[in-house]
């Protein structure tokens, strides 16, 4: 299991500075007011008040107070403590301290020293930062449930629209089933059924678990765990089996079978939380060109972004997530709070330029230690039962939850203006979008009331429109036309007064499509 996977338990680091590798949380360190507050009181603590004796050692390295006095007076105590700097895990080891493990998302070290060891490293030039590897208490999901507050997705529940009993567009969940007897949650709601699942023919509801929790975020009924749009009917489309695979052509039967109900059920939305695991381009991949197909018929369609993320930059994107039509998104960490400049990129949340040059995701949204229903029964639970909380919940995190808040976004726009076109949503909810510090978050992290505002959004697709002929994109049109720019951009194919972010800017990059079975969903481990 690889260290920042989005199967870790999820809680935030020790190290008051930085994050570490485990993923681990402290709400008591962080708070619930944001980072401002905590970093001031921070910054007090660590003012250097040297013991007596320690002014002309020369130290360099910032130390709270209390730990180098301690240190100074026990050179040969112990002391578990993070260490921030440059090769700090080299320089503990060849201090002869017990390296514990080296972060790859902090430039740092977790290590156990004496506090002669420690003074050596805080008398050293490269090292930059040393504290406390102290106990800390895991929220684990508990205080994550602030999500909806963070994407501004609760006003929508309560305003006069929602009180009149309008009805959001049906959202067609294309995954490993919904679970019906979840009555607290859905209800009546999931007005369809059907399974394409050819690896699991016979199975019934859903024996994974995932398709359950994906519906739950995005339309969940229950009180206390409301999903984005909790009154919206649901389409259960399932093409996956317990274990997550699935089989390319089964996802296509699905979206056929979309095709030809979305009139019947009202369909507007699809959310595919899954996707290929090779990099491929959209001009070829069938899965690529059939969403294409949903989205020039008026369905938006939501795609995760993937969990093959890395901290230190980006990755290969594969099929629907890397497809230029559609609304890929990345997950964020809120931190525990409402507060959005707080909300960074999970390092497993993927994101880069696809082979054909565009940069995705386009939008971020929460998914970390969410808390959605789940069948008892199923696989996912089963798994990982210490992720259970009872009453028929569980939490986790992976971009398979942070597309669905998307998907829920997408369909109370569209109860409120229901002729917008999917390109207009998108535009909506791009435009909209609290911006981020954190590379590979798009252009922000959706703010579901906040697209409400847009009373004429932009078309991020503009650009591409001059290739769709009769409800089809012409690929290779659209590459004839790319390749012969001696310096193509996304900018060349959006309007002038669109985008203010660098999620527009790409060069072109020739295609390298590598053909893929895709087999397996996002949230996989």
């Amino acid at each position: 299991m690889r260290p920042g996977a989005p199967s870790h338990t999820g809680t935030r680091g020790s190290a008051l500075w930085g994050r570490g590798g485990r993923d681990e949380r402290s709400s008591a360190l962080w708070g619930r007011g944001g980072r401002s507050a905590t970093l001031l009181t921070i910054a007090l603590a660590f003012l250097l008040l040297p013991a007596a004796g320690l002014a002309e050692r020369d130290i360099r390295a910032v130390v709270p107070a209390d730990l180098l006095a301690e240190a100074d007076a026990n050179p040969n105590a112990t002391f578990a403590v993070i260490v921030q700097g440059d090769k700090v895990a080299d320089r503990v080891e060849n201090g002869k301290g017990k390296l514990k493990r080296a972060f790859r998302s902090v430039n740092g070290a977790a290590a156990t020293v004496t506090g002669e060891q420690l003074l050596d490293l805080a008398r050293d030039s490269h090292v930059a930062v040393i504290t406390r590897d102290s106990a800390v208490r895991t929220s684990a999901y508990e205080d994550n449930e602030i999500w909806r507050d963070a994407v501004a997705a609760r006003p929508l529940w309560n305003d006069g629209f929602a009180l009149s009993g309008a009805t959001p567009p049906a959202i067609a969940i294309v995954d490993s089933g919904i679970d019906a007897s979840k009555a607290d949650d859905f209800g009546s709601r999931i007005v369809a059924r059907v399974n394409f699942s050819s690896l699991e023919p016979n199975a019934t509801g859903d024996p994974s678990g995932h398709g359950t929790m994906v519906a739950g975020v995005a339309a969940g009924g229950a009180a206390g765990h409301r999903g984005v749009a909790p009154n919206a009917p649901l389409v259960d489309v399932r093409v996956a089996a317990s274990t997550g695979e699935a089989r390319t052509s089964d996802v296509l039967a699905g979206i056929d079978w979309i095709l030809a109900n979305k009139a019947q059920y009202n369909i507007r939305v699809a959310n595919f939380s899954l996707g290929g695991g090779r990099e491929t381009s959209f001009r070829y991949d069938p899965l690529d060109k059939a969403v294409e197909k949903l989205w020039l018929s008026g369905v938006v369609v939501v795609a995760s972004a993937g969990n093959q993320g890395s901290p230190t930059g980006p990755v290969k994107l594969g099929a629907p997530a890397n497809d230029p039509f559609v609304i890929t998104v990345g997950a964020v960490d809120t931190d525990g709070t409402a507060w959005r400049l707080d909300d960074d990129r999970a390092p497993w949340s993927a994101y880069g330029r696809t082979s054909d040059g565009f940069a995705k995701p386009e939008l971020s949204a929460p998914g970390r230690f969410m808390v959605m229903p789940v069948p008892a029964g199923a696989a996912i639970p089963a798994r990982t039962p210490d992720r259970v909380l009872g009453n028929g919940y569980m939490w986790m995190s992976g971009t398979s939850f942070a597309a669905p808040v998307v998907s829920g976004a997408a369909a109370q726009l569209l109860a409120r203006r229901p002729n917008l076109t999917p390109d207009q949503v998108k535009g909506a909810l791009m435009a909209s979008a609290n911006r981020l510090r954190s590379a590979g978050t798009g252009i922000g992290e959706v703010n579901v009331a906040g697209a409400l505002g847009i009373l004429s959004p932009p078309n991020p697709n503009e650009g591409l429109f001059a290739f769709v002929s009769n409800g089809t994109f012409d690929s290779a049109a659209w590459a004839r036309t790319v390749s012969s720019l001696a310096n193509w951009t996304m900018a060349n194919w959006v309007d002038a007064n669109w985008a203010e972010s660098n999620w527009v800017e790409s060069n072109w990059v020739e295609s390298n499509w590598v053909e893929s079975n895709w087999v397996e969903s996002n949230w996989a481990e």
